[in-house]
């Protein structure tokens, strides 16, 4: 039985990873901070109904010490580095917290796998943001990078110390520069919950309105599922390399709207509004990946299309507003 090793294991790639990977027999151990929010910390692994298979360890990424007594005592056969402060707009206010845990954390799990258990595969996430003022109509794994914020800094830190660690030390180590992913696991924080969220409480008379920042800008959507199969797909390769994952497919978050709105048969003009608190102070107007790489060396396609992710994100949504009604709960607005 392969063991892998998952930081970030309750975030939504975690969850859908750890989901994959039980499925083909391995042993998962998931790395989880402790915090205030412990009594839900859970939540993803509980709704996908592998809580209770996946073995959760303390651990966090800002402490090296511990990565290492936890490589030492699991020597995991794969280790994929998921956990970060994963909220752009976040890292604005929070720059050093971010690139402590988003950058600097991942060259802790680097070094705690080199030296407590280097023949282990390592997967990085990268992100797209790290494109940021893009400098080619699509973005592959040659495209130069120009971050605009200080998550998508922090984030190019992590990948070229990715590189570093896979040229230095010959360490199976590869990044998948994921492009925009979501799911019904994503965090309400981001647009894409935000929308599908806002849509199923008006649809249920809980809202009336949907406030929202910029709406022309434009990313290449997927759905968590078929990439968490693409970091596994990079870690089964004889030798470690970078590639992007994406579906050569952009939309904007106006059309994002239309087509969740559409799902429930509302007209998105009558509900959503722009508030400029809301906009980003650098933006990343367009993010289109070009995953040729992925789909020539790994064989990987993206399975689901943007309506399918959308339409899940509207359903599920849904569901959750109408179970807490009849269970008598009121569920506030999120901000």
């Amino acid at each position: 039985m392969p063991t892998a090793l998952i930081t970030g294991i309750t975030g939504q790639d975690g969850a859908y990873l750890a989901q994959f990977l039980l499925r083909r027999g391995y042993r998962v151990i998931g790395l989880m901070r402790r915090s205030a929010s412990s009594d839900v910390i859970g939540e993803r692994l509980r709704w996908l109904r592998i809580l209770d298979d996946v073995e959760l360890v303390d651990g966090n990424l800002t402490d090296v010490s511990n990565l290492v007594r936890v490589v030492q005592q699991y020597k995991p056969d794969e280790v994929y580095n998921l956990a970060a402060q994963s909220f752009v707009a976040t890292s604005w206010h929070q720059p050093l917290l971010t690139g402590t845990v988003t950058g600097i954390g991942a060259a802790n799990m680097l070094e705690a796998v080199r030296i407590s258990h280097p023949q282990a595969r390592f997967y990085q996430a990268s992100s797209s943001e790290m494109y940021g003022l893009i400098q080619a109509p699509m973005q592959s794994e040659r495209t130069p990078f120009y971050p605009r914020s200080p998550y998508a800094a922090a984030k190019l830190y992590a990948h070229w110390m990715t590189v570093n660690y896979r040229e230095s030390f010959g360490m199976h180590a590869s990044s998948g520069i994921l492009f925009n992913h979501e799911s019904p696991l994503r965090g309400i924080e981001f647009v894409t919950r935000k929308v599908t969220d806002g849509v199923a409480r008006i649809k249920l008379g809980l809202a009336d309105s949907l406030p929202l920042g910029n709406l022309e800008a434009r990313r290449d959507w997927g759905h968590a599922r078929d990439y968490v199969r693409a970091m596994w797909l990079m870690l089964q390769q004889d030798q470690a390399d970078d590639y992007v994952i994406a579906t050569g497919r952009n939309a904007s978050i106006r059309d994002l709207c239309r087509i969740a709105f559409g799902h429930v048969g509302l007209d998105p003009d009558a509900y959503v509004t722009t508030r400029s608190d809301l906009l980003r102070p650098a933006e990343v107007d367009v993010l289109l990946g070009d995953a040729s790489k992925a789909r020539t060396r790994l064989g990987w396609t993206p399975e689901t299309s943007l309506e399918d992710l959308v339409a899940e994100m509207v359903e599920a949504d849904l569901a959750r507003h109408s179970l807490a009604a009849r269970q008598g709960r009121t569920t506030e607005p999120e901000r």
